[in-house]
Formats: structure tokens, sequence, C-alpha cells
């Protein structure tokens, strides 16, 4: 299998580096050779998270080059915009349809784009949005969105279901467990549009 690449991006405190891990899990379970690697700078106050993860029978390094990533998981709008250029030709994209005010915009120095999904539409070779942090608070906890996106992603991959649930039960805390499995489902059974 020639290696893939998958780019998870967002904004410090959503899960990122969680929902890497769960993957990074998943697919060493799945019996893929894996590097991560990850960009976290002022991650704690709403600053950009990146992480890459890369899988296939044998990884060289666990950054993508540009135009060679496969899936862009992003868990705000603007995010997947910024990092549209790793994006491959066929490349998806799966973001939550949820919005992060930079610090400029919710200072009043510059106005959020209005344009971010006809722009990732034209950009991506498939685009899915999905209100994974709406589904996660009806769900009782929006922090479970990065759980819900994972659980999209998941439905995009050829990996058993059952995996992933496995991945989800051991290291998901017992308190957030059944929370998660139902982000988990959430995601998984998402269809756009419907």
């Amino acid at each position: 299998m020639t290696t893939k690449s998958i780019l998870i991006c967002g904004v410090g405190g959503q899960g990122i580096l969680t929902a890497s891990d769960l993957l990074s899990d998943v697919l060493l379970q799945a019996g893929y050779q894996v590097k991560k690697s990850e960009v976290h700078g002022m991650s704690q106050r709403g600053g950009d998270v990146i992480s890459t993860v890369r899988y296939g029978d044998q990884v060289f390094s666990p950054l993508p080059a540009l135009k060679e990533t496969d899936y862009i998981l992003a868990f705000e709008k603007l995010e997947a915009l910024r990092n549209i250029n790793y994006l491959g030709e066929k490349g998806i994209v799966l973001v939550n349809d949820f919005e992060w005010q930079p610090l400029t915009v919710a200072a009043g120095y510059e106005k959020y784009p209005a344009d971010v999904v006809p722009r990732l539409k034209k950009l991506a070779g498939e685009l899915v949005l999905i209100p994974a942090t709406r589904l996660a608070a009806e769900l009782g906890n929006d922090k479970a969105s990065n759980v819900v996106l994972i659980g999209l992603l998941a439905s995009r991959m050829d990996i058993d279901e059952k995996v992933w649930l496995e991945v989800v039960r051991r290291k998901v805390p017992p308190r957030f467990l059944d929370l998660n499995l139902k982000a988990f489902d959430a995601g998984y059974r998402f269809k756009a549009g419907a």
C-alpha cells in the first residue's frame, strides 16, 4: 500500500491531539506502519493546532508534502482553508461547521471570511460539512465533537468499525465512554444533506 496522509487541524482546546492519538492507535491496530507529527504553539489560547498522521506499509516521514494529503479533518472551517494547500487532487475535506473567531476578528480588526465553504468546495475533491459541535452538544458535551469527527473519518476509511470502537473503549476514560461511543456513532452514521 502506498503511504496515505491525514492532516487534522483546528484551534487549541478542541481535542485535536486526542483525535490524532485515537487515529494513530486504530491504524496501528489495523496493521499499518504509522508516523505522527504535531504542531501546537499557542494552543491553550485558541491558537492553531495541526497534527499529521501518515500510514502505509512503510512510512519514512510523518510530514506530508504539499498537495499530498488524502484527508483533511478540520475542527474549524477557516483552519480547513488555511491548510488546503496540503490536500491532494482527489483529497477529501471533512469539516466541522464551526467558526472560531481569531483574535483579530474578536477585536474587530478583521471580519471572518463569509466565503470559506464555497472556496473549500472549489479546492476539495470532496467536501463534507458536519455540525459536529452541535451534534456533540446535543449528546451532552460539545467537547466530544472531536470524536464525532473521528467517526465521520472512520466512515470514509477502509478499516472495520469494530477496530475503531475497540480503540475508543480502550483510550477514553470510563466516565466519558458512553458519551464518546454515541459521539463516534453520530459521526459514523452522518449523511451530508440529510
